[in-house]
């Protein structure tokens, strides 16, 4: 009995942090995955999203590590396929919750950075706006993340 009291405590705290969404530690992960060159890294942020990340989150978030990882990939079918995989992930995180700006923000990177030909660029000017209106309630890691990117970024220049 008392073990599966504490059993079920246990479950419940947990349940219970991972609701809340990501923690500073984890997103700083997320982003260091994110900026990584290596598939592993990117493959092992994936495997983590499900411990820290709220469903939304996970969703956008590894909509963004699959996209990053097509850039890595060397046959150009798989590139495509995973991106598109990645893209339809983050799209309906985005269709889901259209006033996040950190979802937001991860599509700006990825919209800056897709080659041209992928035609993925319609929503820079938009995403920036609301980066750059929303970007004083961004949690912490994010805004850092910003003002990381916002240095190399053409749409994000200036925003410090």
């Amino acid at each position: 009995m008392t073990k599966r009291f504490f059993t079920f405590v246990g479950i419940t705290c947990l349940l219970l942090l991972s609701a809340g969404g990501a923690t500073a530690q984890s997103k700083s992960a997320f982003y260091s995955a994110l900026a990584s060159s290596s598939v592993k890294t990117i493959e092992a942020q994936i495997g983590q999203l499900g411990l820290y990340a709220s469903a939304a989150e996970k969703q956008a978030f590894t909509g963004a590590l699959e996209m990053r990882k097509a850039g890595l990939l060397s046959v150009p079918a798989k590139k495509l396929s995973v991106f598109k995989q990645g893209h339809k992930k983050l799209e309906a995180a985005i269709a889901a919750h259209p006033n996040e700006a950190e979802y937001r923000f991860l599509r700006l990177m990825i919209q800056e950075n897709a080659p041209k030909s992928l035609g993925y660029s319609k929503n820079i000017a938009e995403d920036s706006k609301m980066i750059r209106d929303q970007f004083a309630a961004l949690p912490s890691v994010t805004q850092q993340s910003v003002k990381n990117y916002s240095k190399k970024s053409k749409s994000l220049s200036g925003l410090l």
